[in-house]
């Protein structure tokens, strides 16, 4: 099964619950390496195969599987369809639209420490993105694989739009491109992304350009002095994609829209009575703008980690009487600054009873106050969610 968020689809008359929620449809066999390495094509190409704009959002029982076995895709270049070992790296919030003669590569200037991960993985020749879905884009290019196992490519459009933005899900620059070609540079279509052949020097300008946070501008055509066939901008944009759109928090029901979150992977269990509670991620809400948010994960973690292990210690010989009352996930926020910290703990937007922030107590202040992690000094709310479940 493969969840997603909806984007612009209508929700009208379907029964929902409160947000955040995931839609998830049932996929194929032959659609797992998709759905592992490059969600994005699957996800259009069920679209374009039931009529609905980007994806549908109820499953088709014993329908056919829109891919056949990989054989030869330009994906076979960018990511392990086999082994699923590495895959193409998509820099959060990237999107690419594609006009009458423009093609417009916007990265946020939230998003730069992802876009120099991606320049500082790619070989000297290559630099290969993976883009997010716009929003923005009134159609999409779809990649299709016809029956001898070739792909193709088609555009998907949103119902009663005229098709003026046309959205693609990767692009590769390729520096190789050689004088004698008779190319400035060269852009084309390939399956649901984009090619920009350029020359080396241009590579290694663009490189610097992607360093220094600032615009690029290739210009497409022969190198004859004729008419530019088309124009590829880079362009560092102040819009940033919404995360966490529509969660809340369990300690007092503020909105946390907008604010950043890393995911948790415990590797201590905590269970009892049939019942295992984790953390599995934290927001960070910084409360001053002198420091950024990488700057922060890198000084807490340790902090992070003790803090996650000592209030799941200290729940564990409640989870049978949690889950009873309908506790089944809660809040931990831990608020810091320079000469101070304190704590609340909630479920549903209400504090926990004083029994529960008793046992919490006894674990977290001794964290706090000489745990072998330094409590952070930057002024911030951390927040801490966990889930019980059923352990299986």
């Amino acid at each position: 099964m493969l969840f997603f968020s909806a984007t612009c689809q209508p929700l009208d008359g379907l029964t929902l619950p409160s947000q955040p929620f995931l839609f998830g449809l049932l996929i194929q066999k032959l659609e797992v390496p998709w759905a592992k390495v490059f969600p994005i094509r699957l996800l259009l190409r069920l679209g374009a195969e039931y009529n609905v704009y980007p994806t549908p959002l109820i499953s088709v029982r014993f329908r056919e599987s829109v891919f056949r076995e990989t054989g030869h895709t330009i994906m076979n270049l960018l990511a392990d369809l086999r082994n699923y070992q590495y895959s193409l790296s998509v820099v959060e919030g990237l999107r690419i639209h594609m006009e009458m003669g423009h093609i417009y590569i916007d990265i946020p200037k939230s998003s730069y420490s992802d876009m120099q991960r991606v320049v500082n993985v790619s070989n000297e020749h290559v630099i290969s993105i993976g883009a997010h879905f716009s929003t923005e884009a009134d159609s999409h290019l779809v990649c299709f694989q016809n029956e001898e196992g070739n792909y193709q490519t088609q555009a998907s459009s949103m119902p009663g739009k005229t098709r003026t933005v046309t959205g693609a899900s990767f692009v590769v620059f390729n520096g190789a491109l050689k004088a004698s070609s008779g190319f400035i540079a060269k852009s084309s279509i390939v399956e649901d992304g984009l090619m920009v052949q350029i020359p080396p020097e241009t590579m290694e300008s663009l490189r610097t350009a992607l360093r220094e946070q600032t615009d690029f501008h290739i210009p497409c055509g022969r190198n004859d002095g004729g008419e530019v066939r088309e124009n590829v901008t880079v362009r560092w944009v102040d819009w940033s994609s919404p995360v966490n759109r529509g969660k809340t928090s369990g300690v007092d029901g503020r909105p946390l829209d907008g604010v950043r979150s890393v995911r948790v992977l415990q590797d201590t269990d905590f269970e009892s009575d049939g019942r295992t509670i984790r953390c599995t991620e934290v927001f960070y809400q910084l409360k001053t703008l002198d420091r950024s948010l990488e700057s922060v994960l890198s000084s807490c973690s340790g902090f992070q980690k003790e803090i996650a292990l000592a209030a799941c210690s200290a729940l564990t010989p409640h989870l049978a009487v949690l889950a009873s009352a309908g506790i089944n996930s809660l809040s931990l926020r831990i608020s810091t600054q320079a000469d101070m910290v304190e704590y609340q703990a909630g479920c549903g937007g209400r504090l926990l009873p004083q029994r529960y922030m008793n046992e919490l107590d006894g674990a977290l202040i001794p964290v706090i106050h000489g745990g072998s992690a330094s409590v952070p000094q930057t002024a911030m709310d951390m927040e801490f969610t966990f889930y019980i479940t059923h352990s299986i």
